[in-house]
């Protein structure tokens, strides 16, 4: 079916007519002062029997009146919201940003680990689904107090060489942002020495910074290519906030299909 019939259809069940949708969407216009949110009885009529598409403020006035989820609305027109993470993951940028994790749809269903293993050794390295003795389905809702949706995160862009080799372009950072000044801090190796993500008036950063006199100091790794720079701490430079994880890919696919080559046995 056309996405104008199943729209029509919709409205039959609910028993509503192409004027009760009129009145009800002037409301809605009403309230969010802006006509376009209006649908008028012959608009309506033309999207039910044509191909016709509705513009954003039309379909979210009809997922209000059809009590219908705007991501469901949307696929009725080939628009699949829980594709856009995937898009976004290949759509990698060069420049270092941060980034986000949204949840559209709170109560579709994830496999997530709901019981482990008792007798695994958290001190040592191990496999995650050796960890777990239970996998279950579970609502995106139920999981919601790890703040996947609002936590803060960022991207090492893929020519970012700042602090390479401890993070490699293209990896993602978790970003702590109640923690944004500098402090002070005596560190006993470069995995203990603070991470920051800073805002720049160009891009971003992720960096070793130091502060002097007013002067924020982003410091790369000493096997970085990259040299230091400087910027007027709170005009040219701020700390969106700290470093509290990273997820990256320590083998490039090149390198590992390098390394199986040279493993494969010589063949005589």
């Amino acid at each position: 079916m056309r996405a104008g019939e199943q729209l029509k259809e919709i409205r039959a069940r609910l028993g509503i007519t192409t004027r009760d949708v009129a009145e009800l969407s002037q409301k809605i216009a009403e309230s969010e002062g802006n006509i376009e949110f209006h649908i008028s009885n012959p608009w309506l009529t033309e999207i039910e029997n044509s191909d016709s598409i509705p513009s954003i403020y039309k379909l979210y006035s009809l997922s209000a009146i059809y009590h219908l989820k705007f991501g469901d609305i949307l696929q009725l027109y080939g628009v699949d919201v829980q594709n856009i993470g995937n898009r976004q993951m290949e759509m990698q940028l060069e420049q270092t940003h941060p980034t986000c994790v949204e949840v559209f749809d709170r109560s579709r269903m994830v496999s997530f680990p709901v019981r482990f293993d008792r007798g695994f050794d958290v001190a040592n390295t191990n496999l995650l689904s050796r960890m777990v003795e239970v996998w279950g389905e579970v609502p995106i809702a139920l999981i919601q107090h790890l703040d996947i949706r609002h936590s803060m995160y960022g991207f090492i862009g893929l020519k970012d060489l700042t602090l390479h080799p401890l993070l490699r372009p293209g990896s993602f950072v978790q970003i702590d942002q109640n923690t944004r000044k500098i402090h002070a801090s005596k560190w006993r190796s470069e995995y203990d020495r603070p991470i920051y993500f800073v805002e720049l008036r160009d891009g971003y950063a992720c960096s070793w910074c130091e502060l002097h006199d007013g002067q924020l100091i982003l410091v790369p790794h000493p096997l970085s290519p990259c040299e230091i720079r400087q910027f007027k701490h709170g005009n040219e430079a701020e700390i969106v906030g700290r470093v509290t994880g990273v997820a990256m890919r320590i083998v490039d696919p090149e390198e590992a299909a390098l390394d199986d080559a040279l493993r494969l046995p010589t063949q005589l």
